[in-house]
């Protein structure tokens, strides 16, 4: 089964296609066939597109809009152009997999798209507005233009939160407005957390229940996983993606407070201050540099520069934070595991956040811990170190291929 998997932006499609079937995913034998990403919809995009060993395409085009883009990608795809062999024709696309952020309470799972789908998604733009919206613009794009003869699956973010106690997703506040408007801690980067939890299981014999492991996605966002005997047990994002770590341009945790003084000092509209936490704060709002951690780095070494140096400090002390109280919460952890853009590469971070934490059984090995970079996977703890960590390249995009063929063969079986 050939599935196109689509990640879409505001103004960017990211795409993968990905072989797979229950058969390869029982010998993880899965095969990535393409991918590719179009930046700047909505003018002169970037193209970025690549068959698996090939060389890569970069080019640009005017895209006005998703659905363009969308045309753009599947007319490469299906060309010879493309040079993928197993994929000649448009009926070689078998069905299409959809991220989407937030699935709030009415999806706990992955699930066939249909009208009533839509709607529901559609219900949760007001718990992200940022991210929904666009998600949509993907899933629209794709069933006009491939039409019903192609199945498409939607796989939320939020969905492997979904088994957090009451004493982990409710915030303090009168619960009557959890009841109205369902406020709570939702939890995000889902199908990044499920999938190195599910790669820690591969490389370790372990099975789901005997799985109690922290987990750090560690990228332009950020957060923090407690999972116990195998599900997701607590998070830092919340009813937001704004919540928990530090990230690229995200505040992170602030006292509420600020907001009512900001718009009181400042004279900011709530907008205004949605945009400066969401946008304007984080890494770059501390260093007023960048939001890039490989350059705060080399700011922060070789030029010494104090306030690259106070937002990395800042950003590991943040997610040392996390691993205390999770490990408090948990009674302990078997492992702790770094994924995503910073936590996969950046080895000086992840010395940072590891650092002085031997008393709570977390000891790197520093030359193991250099070497792990570039895609690696595999332990950094020193052999006495009683909590494992590992460095785990996240995969969402072959999470989600699994989850598509998952959800359409079981909906055929049930048929049948």
């Amino acid at each position: 089964m050939n599935i196109l998997v689509l990640n879409c932006g505001s103004s960017s499609l990211k795409f993968q296609i990905i072989q797979t079937d229950l058969e390869k995913i029982e010998k993880d034998a899965d095969k990535q066939l393409a991918k590719g990403l179009i930046e700047r919809i909505g003018s002169q995009a970037l193209v970025t597109m690549q068959a698996t060993g090939r060389p890569v395409v970069k080019h640009a085009a005017p895209l006005r809009d998703h659905r363009s883009a969308l045309d753009h990608v599947v007319k490469w795809i299906i060309s010879k152009d493309s040079q993928i062999p197993e994929i000649q024709s448009l009926a070689d696309i078998h069905a299409v997999g959809h991220r989407v952020v937030h699935g709030a309470e009415h999806f706990t799972k992955s699930t066939i798209i249909s009208d009533e789908v839509i709607r529901g998604i559609e219900d949760c733009i007001d718990l992200a507005p940022l991210h929904n919206p666009a998600n949509l613009k993907g899933i629209n794009a794709a069933r006009e233009l491939l039409g019903d003869g192609i199945p498409e699956v939607v796989v939320f973010d939020t969905s492997f939160h979904s088994t957090m106690p009451e004493t982990s997703f409710l915030y303090a506040i009168p619960y009557q407005l959890y009841r109205r408007h369902k406020i709570r801690r939702y939890g995000f980067h889902g199908t990044s957390h499920r999938y190195v939890a599910y790669r820690y299981r591969q490389l370790t014999g372990k099975k789901p229940d005997e799985t109690n492991v922290i987990t750090l996605h560690l990228g332009n966002g950020c957060s923090a996983c407690a999972i116990k005997k195998g599900a997701s047990f607590d998070t830092s994002m919340g009813l937001s993606p704004l919540e928990g770590l530090v990230m690229g341009t995200r505040s992170g945790d602030i006292d509420p407070a600020v907001i009512e003084f900001l718009s009181h000092k400042e004279g900011m509209s709530m907008n205004e201050i949605d945009t400066l936490l969401n946008k304007q704060s984080g890494l770059l709002g501390i260093s007023g540099l960048t939001n890039d951690m490989r350059d705060l780095l080399a700011e922060a070494n070789d030029h010494q520069d104090r306030r690259a140096t106070l937002a990395v400090n800042i950003f590991a002390q943040r997610a040392k934070k996390y691993i205390g109280s999770y490990l408090a919460e948990m009674n302990g952890a078997d492992a702790l595991i770094f994924t995503g853009g910073i936590g996969e590469n950046a080895c000086r971070i992840r010395q940072r956040v590891c650092a002085n934490l031997e008393w709570l059984g977390i000891e790197i090995d520093e030359n193991l811990n250099k070497e792990m970079t570039g895609g690696k996977e595999g332990e950094i703890n020193t052999k006495k170190s009683r909590v494992k960590v590992f460095v785990i390249p996240t995969n969402e995009e072959l999470l989600i291929a699994r989850d598509t063929a998952r959800c359409i063969l079981d909906s055929l079986n049930n048929k049948s």
